[in-house]
């Protein structure tokens, strides 16, 4: 059942209600039950409903999750509550009162928008997924703010609004993540060109792994993490042209590159520092290397090595206790005589899967004792360094 008007009916809202908490293993039988009095398609598309409110809980928290509308591909694709809060934040900070939202899926990033105080014209040219998106704006109160159109957005028109907001579609039926940025939907080269065009300001939501070449040079490059997890980069317009940084959230905590050089390679040290993703990503290991003293275990690998301890929120310290040739029989020896019964394996730049090192290497636990494994490379040899996080 693809159509939502029935699920916005008196009817659909009060069966919606009812299996709001489903669990899947008994769908069956309430779905055999409400059938009795309900049309089979309606309590097909609840209980769908459902599940998919289910999912999107961890993106937007169970109270908004309860009341909005999704469909798979919307669950899926849609910005996590507090990365789209951050953007609106300073989108609302850089003084844009009014956005157009080009590609706004179930809505999600409008919300936010809205949430800041910003008047949103959502487009998007899926009538399933545009009607999920005006339906979130009633169910959450925003519709004052949000106005949606089912549109191509290559059509809008959208001089009237003080900024452009773009989440092109990265991923097709046939070939699945899409990677050039070139064959997003719209076209990168699309959305850089409509984001110029904006009065005050402009974001562009993008994949994480980016080529660095690709960002045009009058765009600010950030890429963004939640929770540890990188979950996109973003290309500001009108901000700081050329500025690349690397933003945590929760927080937020941000990095800003100063250009700095490679750090230097050197012998490992008592700590391991491990950048978070974004740090990663947007190539800014030599700025969290630099206040730790620290350096490189190897040119090509971004792990930070050194003897002091110092607090970053940009990285994870771990002090290391033993550093080895990779040889898997060392290693369940060595977890054996120290009684090792938690191992958690890590890789850098190794071809081993930590899953099959694991079970090779400590088939049973021997006691309670942990380990975190780092399976990488020093200065070019496969290596193995033992240790634990630092607390």
């Amino acid at each position: 059942m693809n159509d939502l008007a029935p699920l916005l009916t008196p009817e659909g809202r009060a069966l919606l209600d009812e299996v709001r908490d489903t669990d899947p293993a008994h769908e069956l039988a309430v779905a055999t039950r409400l059938r009795r009095d309900h049309p089979a398609e309606l309590v097909s598309a609840a209980l769908g409903q459902a599940r998919l409110r289910q999912r999107a809980v961890a993106k937007f928290g169970a109270e908004d999750a309860a009341r909005m509308f999704f469909t798979p591909n919307g669950v899926e694709q849609s910005t996590r509550r507090g990365v789209a809060a951050y953007r609106a934040e300073r989108l609302r900070a850089a003084g844009v009162r009014s956005v157009a939202d080009l590609c706004c899926g179930i809505g999600g990033d409008a919300i936010a928008l809205a949430r800041a105080g910003i008047r949103v014209l959502a487009v998007d040219r899926d009538p399933q997924t545009a009607a999920a998106a005006r339906a979130n704006a009633e169910a959450l109160g925003l519709a004052g703010l949000i106005e949606v159109s089912e549109a191509d957005v290559t059509e809008v028109d959208t001089s009237g609004y003080d900024a452009v907001f773009v989440d092109p579609a990265r991923r097709s039926s046939k070939r699945g993540r899409i990677f050039d940025p070139e064959a997003y939907s719209p076209p990168l080269s699309w959305a850089v060109r409509a984001a110029l065009k904006a009065p005050r300001a402009a974001a562009l939501k993008i994949a994480p792994g980016i080529p660095h070449e690709a960002v045009p040079a009058e765009a600010e490059a950030e890429w963004i993490s939640d929770g540890g997890d990188v979950k996109e980069a973003v290309l500001w317009f009108g901000t700081a042209p050329g500025t690349v940084r690397a933003t945590l959230l929760p927080g937020p905590r941000t990095l800003v590159s100063r250009g700095l050089p490679d750090p230097e390679v050197r012998p490992v040290g008592r700590y391991l520092y491990e950048p978070d993703g974004a740090v990663i990503r947007s190539h800014l290991v030599a700025e969290v290397a630099e206040p730790l003293d620290g350096g490189l275990i190897d040119p090509t690998i971004a792990y930070v090595t050194s003897d002091a301890l110092r607090e970053t929120p940009f990285a994870t310290a771990y002090e290391i206790t033993d550093v080895l040739p990779f040889n898997v029989k060392k290693l369940k020896a060595l977890l054996r005589e120290r009684e090792v019964g938690v191992l958690t394996v890590k890789k850098r730049g190794s071809a081993v899967e930590p899953e099959e090192l694991r079970r090779k290497a400590l088939p049973k636990p021997h006691g309670t004792a942990s380990v975190t494994v780092f399976l990488t490379r020093v200065a070019g040899a496969p290596t193995m360094l033992l240790g634990h996080p630092v607390r």
